[in-house]
């Protein structure tokens, strides 16, 4: 059984490429688009379930940020419960976290990723011998370690992000810098400044106290009354839209 998974787990990056080819669907399905471990909770819980009309058997690990990474190479300070598990059609599943206590920052978020994998059963009956495609699907969510007493809340944090149009590898990007203990995922990402309207054609996580860049479809003038719309994701995975000014372009 190790084995199995363990293989199935190095091709899983393949695996996930072909199953957006072919429009392949998990039936093990989460609860939620992230998980908030506060820190002053026994623990938490996330529920799964399997809409397929199958039994899935799943595998279930954390991971710090490198998808290509095995779980058994892989230490973090928690703990998962179960770490495998079969799911009958229909049925739920619920997956315990409990935190270590080993240190973690106190003054910021620390952010972790939660991976479900689902091994797909195997054929049996007419046509069980013939060469065919199994899939095996990992769903990848983030899990944020919210310690206690963090200054602000976080559906503050998005306004308070500051902005600035840069140049990145050759073309104009937009710069987010991030002065909150919380990580600030932008799903969507618009500037408007001399009268012209560009994108970011792809969002993304800022980090407590860090830079990040987001290439631009076009050149636009970081001039007066320039402005970033944006539509960050909540606790709940829901969005939260806002407006705000570009600040003034910074020597470099």
């Amino acid at each position: 059984m190790k084995k199995t998974i363990k293989t199935l787990l190095t091709a899983s990056v393949v695996a996930l490429g072909l199953a957006n080819a072919l429009h392949a669907q998990a039936s093990v399905v989460v609860g939620g688009t992230r998980v908030i471990y506060r820190g002053g909770d026994a623990e938490q819980t996330v529920k799964l379930t399997n809409e397929g009309k199958l039994p899935a058997l799943t595998q279930i690990w954390l991971d710090k940020g490198d998808p290509k990474a095995s779980p058994s190479s892989i230490e973090v300070p928690f703990t998962i419960t179960p770490p495998l598990a079969r799911i009958d059609p229909g049925k739920g599943q619920t997956l315990r976290i409990l935190y270590s206590g080993e240190p973690l920052p106190q003054d910021k978020e620390s952010v972790f990723w939660l991976n479900i994998l689902e091994v797909p059963p195997k054929v049996s009956g007419e046509g069980g011998d013939a060469n065919h495609l199994q899939l095996a699907l990992r769903t990848r969510i983030k899990m944020f370690f919210r310690p206690e007493g963090l200054k602000g809340k976080s559906e503050d944090a998005p306004a308070q992000v500051t902005w600035q149009v840069v140049e990145a590898n050759g073309r104009s990007a937009l710069e987010a810098r991030n002065p909150t203990p919380f990580n600030v995922t932008f799903s969507s990402l618009e500037v408007t400044g001399g009268g012209k309207t560009v994108r970011s054609a792809d969002g993304g996580m800022v980090k407590p106290g860090e830079t990040q860049t987001f290439p631009l479809s076009g050149e636009v003038s970081q001039g007066a009354g320039g402005k970033v719309q944006y539509r960050a994701i909540n606790d709940w995975g829901g969005d939260i839209a806002g407006e705000t000014a570009l600040n003034a372009a910074q020597g470099k």
